[in-house]
């Protein structure tokens, strides 16, 4: 067998960050939509001494997420896959951010599913937005989120971007740690795991527009009310991430990991100030 390969989808602040905490040793597959930004992480990657190929992605559509796992593993035994790529809100209309967000995820959970190796492990950057849904969905919601194929999920009559509007992240980040959660059995028959993680306000591109957009005041609220106080890094995310792909996790598949700084248990501990 050939040196292990990880696959890392979306390479802006987080992909960049776990690229870098996961590549030593390794083949590193990069992978994005937009060849300009995937060319400079590429060089600035190899420059500090990995081993990294790319190759571009629409993560949106099924055959190119296919051809990227079948990519991937004739390059070596595909150890780690971590999928980052996403959209928010202030970057996007809702029907790019399920397209994205929701379809996205699903297809690299299933595609990847098909090539893991054994021993490997898998990682889905949420978001804490999926752990503040306004309204719960209802049971046959979540199983649809949880088990349609992933080419069906566009076509659910709750995930029309017209009826969810701004709340089509949050559903979206909801069914990524659904999807996580019942892919758990079908990489686990290979000898797999894969797990999620839900981060708070990182200081990345993306979440610096989130706080300087229509909702970064509430944001900055949150942040404050937090047990930690402080906006999260992308180095928070990527040693959370060498947690759940090593060796000293290998009795934890399914799961989400919450990453924000005590945001979310801020909110549930009744602090209003969070909440507002």
């Amino acid at each position: 067998m050939g040196t292990n390969v990880v696959v890392v989808v979306g390479v802006g602040g987080m992909g960049q960050a776990i690229a870098r905490r996961q590549g030593a040793g390794n083949k590193v597959v990069l992978s994005d939509s937009n060849e300009a930004t995937l060319a400079a992480v590429a060089d600035l990657l190899r420059g500090q001494g990995h081993d990294v190929v790319t190759r571009t992605v629409d993560v949106g559509s099924p055959s190119s997420v296919a051809a990227l796992a079948d990519s991937a593993a004739r390059l070596g035994p595909v150890t780690q896959v971590v999928h980052t790529a996403g959209l928010s809100p202030v970057q996007a209309p809702a029907a790019a951010v399920l397209k994205v967000d929701l379809l996205g995820a699903a297809l690299v959970i299933e595609e990847f599913g098909r090539v893991v190796a054994p021993g490997g492990a898998g990682l889905v950057i949420s978001s804490m937005a999926g752990h503040m849904l306004p309204a719960p969905l209802s049971a046959e919601q979540e199983a649809a989120l949880a088990h349609a194929p992933a080419r069906e999920l566009l076509e659910l009559p709750f995930t029309d971007p017209d009826v969810l509007g701004q709340g089509a992240y949050g559903v979206a980040k909801y069914a990524n740690r659904l999807r996580v959660q019942a892919a758990s059995v079908s990489w686990g028959e290979r000898g797999a795991r894969i797990n999620s993680i839900s981060p708070g306000v990182i200081a990345t591109p993306m979440g610096r527009q989130e706080l300087d957009g229509e909702s970064g005041r509430h944001m900055r609220a949150m942040i404050s009310a937090s047990g930690t106080g402080r906006l999260g890094t992308p180095d928070d995310i990527a040693e959370a991430a060498a947690f759940l792909l090593g060796p000293g996790a290998t009795f934890i598949t399914g799961n989400d990991l919450l990453v924000d700084g005590g945001v979310v248990a801020a909110i549930r501990a009744g602090r209003p100030e969070a909440a507002a």
